[in-house]
């Protein structure tokens, strides 16, 4: 892995020459615009392999990774292709550290990886649809750059709340990218989600500027870990920066509807009162829960850490963190400063070892 890192971008257009030069009919798996799908497999793969040991994380890790990729018309038979191409890449790159060892050795971690993922795909596919059509029934522009969609799905949709999907547009095919459920599961079946456009995001800007009721767009499976655990009644501390709330929210509407007692305290960043988009549901859900704290904290730096802590004590409960990236990983380090195990701090992110389902 060292002896490729500073060739990465090397290393991931060799790989793709290799795949579509030796597999041309592969091609039409990805995007038009390849910069969009960038390195984001060949990431997936080395990452996957970087994690070989640690397998619980690594095997759930991989099966949502499988189950995801059958949106994409993914097939059995495409793994071989994808591995030939990989030891293709390294073996090209890696010219200090490659031998026969380090190639029999990366032929069993591609081969333990791919199976994990085709044995998903194969028992989802028993179960629940390659992707599901969804129809925009409301686009509620909150600001000028985030809007809160809601879509009604061609059939049921199953989903736990904290959970994510990868979400697909008309006007990008084969552009997935990854947004929470803003609600937990409700009985009419309707799905929310709370979307800001970024700079240069294909999907993110399509979906708050374009995408209009009666449009239709493309779910994947859902996936992601930041769920309830109902079998306990510790505390719930969460921490939402930014649309980051939205998963939050969809955590306390759960604890909610399970007619729990026990204390959530939710702390909502943003950078700017101007940002608190979503205040008002978090303080109306307040008003209606009397063991919901809902506490604003609005900072240039967004300081959770500092916020939380004049709260307390923490030890016993729960918590959940969503938001960018950097908020999650200073949030994390600061939760287990203030005691909770780092097995009771729940997240997506670290794109999910690498934002991979994408």
């Amino acid at each position: 892995m060292a002896d490729v890192g500073e060739d990465a971008g090397k290393v991931t257009s060799y790989f793709y020459a290799l795949l579509f030069t030796r597999h041309p009919e592969l091609r039409s798996l990805f995007p038009a615009a390849m910069d969009t799908q960038r390195d984001r497999l060949l990431k997936a793969l080395l990452t996957a392999a970087e994690h070989i040991d640690n397998k619980p994380v690594l095997t759930e890790y991989l099966r949502n990774l499988g189950r995801g990729h059958r949106k994409y018309g993914t097939q059995a038979s495409h793994y071989p292709a994808v591995g030939e191409a990989l030891l293709g890449a390294l073996a090209r790159y890696a010219t200090n550290t490659w031998d026969d060892e380090a190639e029999a050795a990366w032929i069993r971690t591609y081969t333990a990886i791919s199976q994990i993922m085709i044995d998903a795909a194969a028992e989802n596919e028993l179960r629940a649809p390659a992707w599901w059509h969804a129809e925009v029934v409301s686009h509620d522009l909150r600001t000028p750059d985030i809007a809160v969609i809601t879509l009604r799905p061609d059939q049921p949709y199953p989903f736990l709340a904290g959970q994510y999907t990868s979400l697909e547009t008309p006007w990008w095919p084969r552009v997935w990218r990854h947004y929470s459920f803003a609600a937990a599961p409700r009985p009419d079946g309707l799905l929310s989600f709370h979307v800001k456009a970024v700079p240069a995001g294909w999907v993110s800007n399509a979906l708050v500027h374009r995408a209009r009721p009666g449009d239709t767009v493309r779910l994947g499976p859902p996936a992601g870990s930041m769920t309830v655990d109902h079998t306990t009644d510790s505390g719930l501390l969460c921490l939402g920066g930014g649309t980051g709330i939205a998963p939050i929210k969809a955590l306390v509407e759960d604890v909610a509807e399970h007619g729990e007692r026990r204390p959530v305290d939710v702390f909502y960043g943003a950078r700017t009162d101007y940002d608190l988009y979503d205040i008002d549901t978090m303080l109306r859900l307040q008003q209606s829960h009397s063991w919901l704290s809902v506490h604003p904290v609005v900072d240039g730096r967004t300081h959770f850490p500092d916020a939380v802590l004049e709260y307390g004590p923490w030890n016993s409960h729960d918590a959940y963190l969503s938001g960018p990236p950097g908020m999650i990983r200073s949030g994390v380090d600061a939760l287990r400063n203030l005691g909770i195990p780092g097995e009771r701090i729940r997240h997506d992110s670290i794109e999910e070892l690498v934002a991979a389902g994408e």
